[in-house]
């Protein structure tokens, strides 16, 4: 399973989930079910945009972890 790490990156970015937010321009419903990992599929194009925004890869938003 993999696990997305937005809230760390912010975190090390010094930015908050509002910032994201507004940046992403996306229903808050789908925003917090994206950053809470309760999301089945993201768009590309989102995960550029968050790349960009976080200064980062796609290898550092997404983390593997063993489902429980």
């Amino acid at each position: 399973m993999l696990k997305l790490r937005v809230l760390e990156l912010l975190k090390k970015k010094n930015k908050t989930k509002y910032w994201l937010y507004i940046q992403l321009n996306m229903s808050y419903q789908n925003f917090n079910n994206m950053i809470s990992n309760r999301t089945k599929s993201i768009k590309y194009e989102n995960i550029e945009l968050l790349c960009e925004l976080l200064d980062c890869s796609p290898n550092d938003l997404f983390e593997k972890v063993e489902e429980k």
